[in-house]
């Protein structure tokens, strides 16, 4: 029903990027599980939100496996899985919860929907916060909000000098989790003036530098630790990365780790 939750627990995958889109466009709510907290708070965050939907990544299976489904909201278990790793015996009792694996499901559905229009100011996302004292704060977007956040982000990173910007053309990498205030808005804005988009799954710096080089990644944003992940990866292969843009937020930019990155 309008208004249904849909938690995702996945990595930045070219299925996170569709549920961004096909979730809200649904008027369902989508709620991106910060997977970096502790078990115990992300099932605090699911139980509070009462998803009706679970999207699983089969790596996050062991966090909720042991979850008290009965008492739970979720009704389907959506699988997802890049590993080769089947659901099959992974719920035990709860395997009838399972509707079946994200991609197979694609197949099988009708190529064509009719998203229907509705108000702007519904709730299209939630998210929880981590950092905070106590239990993680849950805070919604509207679907006004993020088409506001996608043009001011487009417009006022598109306006900045040569070189340094977004401009049509560029290539553009996640390296700030998906689940994280929607990695900064950016792939609302990149699919909004349609760049081509790389996806990388789970951070290991060895693939994020090899897309950047084979894919020819020119933008991305992260925070300080992942630069600094990326540069000793760049440092022991002796490779450079060519005149990556990169937005660095999260915590303060050291001076040293400016330069190095420069």
């Amino acid at each position: 029903d309008a208004g249904d939750v849909v938690a995702v627990m996945d990595w930045d995958s070219h299925r996170y990027l569709e549920s961004y889109f096909a979730v809200p466009m649904s008027q369902y709510i989508l709620q991106t599980v910060n997977i970096r907290l502790s078990p115990e708070k992300i099932l605090y965050t699911i139980n509070h939100a009462k998803p009706k939907v679970l999207m699983l990544n089969s790596e996050f299976a062991p966090l909720v496996k042991d979850y008290q489904f009965e008492n739970s909201s979720i009704e389907h278990i959506i699988w997802l899985d890049d590993n080769g790793v089947s659901h099959e015996g992974v719920f035990g009792g709860n395997q009838s919860r399972v509707t079946g694996e994200y991609e197979a499901l694609l197949a099988a559905a009708d190529t064509t929907f009719d998203f229907p229009d509705f108000d702007e100011n519904t709730i299209a996302t939630t998210f929880y916060t981590s950092g905070t004292t106590g239990d993680p704060k849950g805070v919604f977007f509207s679907h006004r909000q993020l088409v506001l956040h996608s043009l001011a982000e487009a417009a006022s990173l598109g306006m900045l000098p040569n070189k340094q910007g977004v401009s049509y053309g560029d290539v553009y990498m996640p390296m700030t989790p998906m689940f994280h205030v929607h990695a900064w808005g950016f792939p609302f804005t990149a699919t909004m003036i349609g760049l081509k988009q790389v996806y990388p799954g789970r951070y290991a710096p060895d693939t994020l530098l090899d897309l950047i080089i084979n894919e020819e990644v020119s933008i991305t944003h992260c925070v300080p630790t992942i630069l600094q992940m990326v540069l000793k990866e760049a440092q022991d292969r002796d490779v450079s990365f060519n005149g990556l843009k990169m937005i660095i937020g999260g915590s303060r930019l050291t001076e040293g780790l400016a330069k190095s990155a420069l």
